[in-house]
């Protein structure tokens, strides 16, 4: 069965960095666009970043445009979501998604 693992997580200050990586198994990893998503206490679910199946096209939500990028490693089936500037704006539980269908569980990142 398809599996989704997010890692990276944690609590860092205002103004560092983070780096999520996702693991897929189960699926032929290639043939997915990826996408990490996120949702903050109270708030609705958002998507941050896409990217397609080469990693030839991303798009980002404004919100963390500048800031945030995402890569991902055909060969190692995994998707990496590098965050920066990081702000109290940004708590929320991350989600990595595989072509809207597949989700992980969630790796949780809190910044204060």
């Amino acid at each position: 069965h398809v599996q989704l693992v997010e890692s990276g997580g944690g609590s860092v200050q205002a103004g560092g960095s983070l780096r999520l990586s996702c693991e897929a198994s189960g699926l032929t990893f290639d043939d997915y666009a990826m996408a990490w998503f996120r949702q903050a206490p109270g708030k609705e679910r958002e998507g941050v970043l896409c990217i397609n199946w080469s990693g030839g096209y991303t798009r980002s939500a404004d919100s963390v445009k500048g800031r945030f990028t995402i890569s991902r490693d055909n060969a190692k089936n995994s998707v990496i979501l590098q965050m920066n500037s990081l702000n109290s704006e940004d708590t929320a539980l991350y989600y990595c998604v595989g072509s809207l269908y597949y989700w992980g569980q969630g790796t949780q990142v809190t910044v204060s």
